[in-house]
């Protein structure tokens, strides 16, 4: 039975459940549940902190789990990254009071506040600065305002909130992070099962199913506006002129396909969504 870590709480639990859940797996019905066994699937849910779940499957105690990149690397966990799961996305970056700080070596002999001391850590070992790290479970926006810290390296959006405490961007980007699947350092048997129901999930999102009428002589060109994955299947209409086309699309180009299409000459265009898949 493949054992599984989800996050019990925060950012990444509710759409990690979502996606599990569209993967055809069992979820828990009372957020108290601590486990939950899927014997359908051959798999056991084990509901933890996000920022212990690299530990727990780098030790082997789990075999795979859902977590984020900058835990994963935070975290020294042996785990590996199996696939990004394109969710809960993230960039972190330096910051300081507006003005002070135009290049990392700078930070050189200061304090940098940050919640992620050992991936930062390791940044700036890797840039050759050597500076003091202040460990911050949260609000690490606050600590150069509060003396706490020189500069900050933290999670940033929009960067207001940095902006509402006096302070800005420098410096390179330290980590692009999203939602991953990591493993075990041993092999897992059914991990290959529950990535690809994963990588199905993110495919039915990506895309939609366009289907549409077309003088044959036209394939060719609807072709180049909407290839497919492959190809796009065509279909024989009881006019011998005339063919059925069905084709995976893009969900942000939908629009601009169907226009594109309707322009050269297809008719009857309808859009369906795509629940599952297996590319």
């Amino acid at each position: 039975m493949l054992r599984i870590a989800v996050p019990n709480k925060g950012a990444l639990a509710d759409t990690a459940a979502q996606m599990l859940g569209e993967a055809g797996y069992r979820l828990r019905r009372d957020p108290k549940e601590l486990t939950v066994a899927d014997p359908r699937n051959d798999v056991e849910f084990f509901y933890l902190r996000p920022r212990d779940i690299a530990t727990y499957v780098g030790s082997g105690a789990l075999d795979v789990g859902i977590t984020g990149r900058d835990l994963l690397l935070d975290s020294g966990s042996t785990a590996r990254e199996v696939a990004a799961l394109d969710f809960a996305s993230s960039t972190f970056r330096f910051a300081g009071p507006a003005g002070r700080f135009t290049e990392l070596s700078e930070l050189t002999g200061l304090r940098v506040a940050t919640s992620f001391t050992a991936l930062v850590g390791g940044f700036l070992d890797a840039a050759g600065v050597r500076a003091e790290l202040v460990h911050l479970d949260g609000a690490v926006e606050t600590a150069v305002r509060l003396g706490v810290a020189d500069a900050v390296a933290d999670v940033v959006e929009t960067g207001s909130t940095l902006r509402a405490q006096g302070l800005e961007i420098f410096g390179p980007v330290i980590l692009q992070s999203t939602a991953v699947l990591i493993a075990g350092p041993r092999a897992a048997t059914g991990l290959e099962v529950l990535e690809r129901r994963l990588q199905g999930v993110l495919v039915a999102r990506r895309y939609v199913m366009v289907d549409y009428d077309l003088p044959r002589s036209l394939l060719d060109e609807a072709a180049r506006i909407a290839p497919g994955i492959e190809s796009p299947t065509v279909s024989p209409l009881h006019d011998p002129a005339w063919a059925a086309v069905r084709v995976m699309v893009p969900r942000g180009d939908m629009n601009h396909v169907m226009d594109a299409l309707y322009a050269l000459g297809a008719r009857a265009i309808f859009v369906t969504p795509i629940h599952a898949a297996r590319i």
